[in-house]
C-alpha cells in the first residue's frame, strides 16, 4: 500500500524566516508522508538570513528556498495550511482561500528581536526549538485515521505547544 504525500503550505505575512523554517522541518522529518512549501500574503522578497543560520546550525538544507506568493502554489492542491504568525505582536496573519485544513502555529518573529547577536541567536533557536516540536508532534498523528475537523482541532491544539 502506498502512503499518501500531504501537501503543506506553511504561510506568514513576509514568507521569509518562521514559515521557511517550518517548511524545512516538515520536508526534514516528514520527507516520506509530508511535501512542504512556504509562502506569504505579502512576501519581503528574501529569506532571512538568521533563519538561514539557524537551519545550517541543525544541519538543515539552506538551500532553494524563496519568499514568495500563496498565489504561487494556486495550481497545487494544498492538504494542510498552517498560519505561523503571531497575533499577540499585532500581527496580521493572512487567510488562505484555498480549500485545506486549516491550522494556526503562532510564533514569535525572531527577526524583530533587538539586541547582542547573541540574543538574536537566542531567539531564533527558541523559535526553531518550538516550530521542531511542533512538527514532531504533528507527524505522530494518523491522518489516515482522522476525519479533516479532528485534523484541524488537533492542529491547532499543536499550536498551541511552547
Amino acid at each position: 500500500m502506498t502512503q499518501k504525500t500531504y501537501n503543506v503550505l506553511v504561510v506568514c505575512t513576509g514568507n521569509s524566516c518562521r514559515s521557511v523554517m517550518t517548511e524545512a522541518l516538515l520536508n526534514h522529518y516528514g520527507k516520506r508522508c509530508i511535501k512542504a512549501y512556504s509562502a506569504g500574503s505579502h512576501p519581503v522578497g528574501r529569506i532571512n538570513e538568521g533563519a538561514l543560520a539557524t537551519l545550517k546550525r541543525h544541519g538543515l538544507p539552506t538551500e532553494g528556498y524563496q519568499s514568495q506568493s500563496w498565489e504561487d502554489f494556486e495550481d497545487i492542491p494544498m492538504d494542510i495550511v498552517i498560519t505561523v504568525c503571531d497575533n499577540a505582536a499585532g500581527e496580521v496573519c493572512p487567510a488562505y482561500l484555498g480549500k485545506a485544513v486549516r491550522a494556526h502555529w503562532g510564533v514569535s518573529d525572531p527577526s524583530h528581536v533587538i539586541g547582542t547577536e547573541d540574543e538574536k541567536t537566542a531567539a531564533f533557536e527558541k523559535t526553531f526549538a518550538t516550530l521542531e516540536q511542533r512538527v514532531k508532534h504533528m507527524l505522530a498523528l494518523p491522518f489516515e485515521d482522522m476525519s479533516e475537523q479532528e485534523l484541524a482541532e488537533k492542529l491547532n491544539e499543536i499550536g498551541k505547544i511552547q
